[in-house]
């Protein structure tokens, strides 16, 4: 007989059934002892038998039956040594009597059977009652005092109460980062070396290829590299609100300052794949950051494959692409291509590739597609990652409280919707080489249009008319005449050093307010190749469903449209 697995993992009958009559004839022939068939179960037979009808022919029809079906089935009988059936006498087998009893002597009978059952009961709940130690219910062991008032090892307060770190360390930071690390855990990491907005692109890119190789990733600290290097580093959650991030987007992620004490002097040393060398071919070395510095990470790098280069021997676009550096995370790829790795600059420690922390010099230059993937709508980078960025309730109170003084808003009003403009005229005069910037920027009555065009968008979209007055302009523009044609429109400006931000918040407080004012708009109007104006474009465009522009330049009338 064909057998399988049950749910419990017990071999189970494939076709598991009570015998019937047939059965039941082929145990007849193999025991002396005769077997009475049951007629509650084999209705069959047993009307036969009680209609004196078992004649031989019909015995031969069921024992030519029986002998098919064993034939296709099992030699042996079913339930082998098992009681046919829970009311399955065990008298010799007869036939059924002839004679019938009266009527009255069967009330006799029933009623003798019913006062025989009722004395049986009562007779065999008093002796179990008697029986019964009255005490053995209630006996407990003897308890010392002092052990009595020891608290449980473990106790559901204690299992329901919220852990203070992540469920991907083993406890709070510690020393050294590997003491903290989670052996069933496998991590990404990488650092930064740009301007803040890209360093935000950079770590989007690392969060995102976290999700594809299925890694926590764990994110450093923000460097100021942009605002001064003698100002100090800025935590990575103090800037987005990272369990909302994680709640919003079901993606887990650590910081840096959760794994490893950011107090501690320990330098270790740490295996990277160096990406940096083989996607462009002006600089012969990893890409060089504060961040290792900063983690107190001592890095020896391995150059990845020139097969990561998105496309090779091009050297105006060092992009990469995700999956061509995911593959290095993977046991097989990664052993594959594997070279001798540079020594550590401290330590001289020769590492490969570490493979429980897969680790890059630099993931800016990285896409799923095409370049510059953050200024289209499908980028994955920020559709999975940077929408959900959000910033911290912080940050959000001391923008809010910056729009409404720009407003000449009470501090308890509410902050009215509003259009947030970004014009970035600094380090873009660079490329502004054999022209005037008055015709290299658009000028104001061009920025003026898009903003028009944002205004009309809201209200023939949304119903709401914001006026001139309700628009805020954020620049790094110094020329004092170009915000006197700002003022003229209406237009509010930030001020942050008529209002003191950097000694009332500190030096990185200019550029993230500014970014948050902008996010926060329910339009904007930003400068085109700015990556501070697309990351304010889209979280405007996905968090507030509002409407945007982008004015372009770098020649005369760059913007007539």
């Amino acid at each position: 007989m064909a057998s399988g697995r049950g749910e419990c993992g017990v071999a189970t009958s494939a076709r598991l059934q009570f015998p019937n009559f047939q059965h039941v004839q082929a145990l007849r022939r193999r025991h002396s002892t005769p077997i009475t068939v049951s007629p509650v179960h084999f209705p069959l037979a047993s009307r036969r038998e009680m209609n004196g009808q078992l004649d031989t022919e019909a015995m031969r029809d069921e024992r030519d039956l029986h002998q098919r079906s064993m034939s296709t089935e099992s030699s042996e009988p079913l339930l082998t040594g098992w009681p046919l059936s829970p009311q399955t006498p065990t008298t010799p087998f007869t036939k059924y009597s002839s004679y019938v009893p009266s009527s009255r002597l069967r009330r006799l009978l029933i009623v003798a059977f019913a006062a025989l059952s009722a004395t049986s009961l009562v007779i065999f709940a008093s002796v179990s009652i008697l029986s019964v130690n009255p005490h053995s219910v209630q006996q407990v062991p003897e308890v010392d005092a002092q052990t009595a008032l020891k608290e449980p090892e473990t106790s559901l307060t204690d299992e329901n109460a919220p852990s203070t770190h992540s469920p991907y360390v083993l406890g709070p930071p510690t020393m050294r980062f590997r003491d903290n690390l989670r052996n069933d855990t496998q991590y990404i990491t990488s650092w930064i070396s740009a301007g803040w907005t890209n360093d935000v692109m950079t770590y989007a890119n690392l969060i995102y290829l976290g999700i594809i190789t299925s890694r926590v990733p764990i994110i450093a600290m923000f460097t100021p590299s942009h605002i001064g290097g003698d100002a100090e580093t800025i935590p990575f959650g103090d800037v987005f609100d990272v369990p909302r991030f994680i709640r919003d987007s079901g993606v887990d992620i650590l910081e840096w300052r959760e794994v490893k004490d950011p107090g501690s002097n320990e330098v270790e040393d740490l295996g990277c794949w160096n990406v940096w060398e083989a996607v462009q071919y002006n600089e012969h070395y990893p890409r060089r950051s504060a961040v290792p510095g900063w983690l107190g990470l001592d890095v020896s790098y391995t150059r990845a494959p020139d097969w990561v280069h998105m496309i090779p021997n091009y050297e105006h676009d060092p992009h990469s692409t995700f999956w061509s550096l995911a593959r290095l995370g993977f046991p097989e790829e990664r052993e594959k291509n594997l070279v001798e790795p540079l020594p550590s600059p401290q330590h001289q420690a020769v590492l490969p590739p570490n493979e429980q922390v897969l680790c890059y010099d630099y993931v800016y230059y990285v896409c799923a597609q095409q370049s510059w993937e953050f200024e289209f709508d499908y980028s994955p980078a920020w559709r999975f990652v940077g929408k959900h960025l959000r910033w911290t309730p912080d940050l959000d109170a001391i923008a809010a409280s910056y729009v409404r003084r720009a407003f000449g808003l009470p501090e308890d009003a509410e902050t009215p919707p509003y259009i947030a403009i970004h014009v970035r005229h600094g380090d873009f005069r660079n490329y502004c080489t054999g022209m005037d910037l008055a015709d290299c920027f658009a000028p104001i009555s061009v920025i003026e249009r898009r903003v028009n065009e944002v205004r009309d968008e809201l209200l023939t979209r949304k119903g709401i008319d914001i006026p001139h007055t309700r628009v805020v302009m954020t620049s790094d523009e110094s020329d004092q005449a170009w915000w006197d044609e700002v003022t003229a429109l209406g237009w509010a400006k930030v001020d942050h050093d008529a209002w003191e931000t950097v000694r009332t918040y500190g030096r990185w407080y200019p550029v993230l307010l500014d970014a948050v004012i902008q996010s926060n708009g329910l339009g904007f109007v930003g400068t085109d190749r700015s990556t501070y104006s697309t990351l304010s474009r889209r979280r405007v465009q996905d968090w507030h469903d509002g409407a945007t522009r982008i004015v372009k330049w770098g020649y005369k009338d760059a913007d007539a449209h």
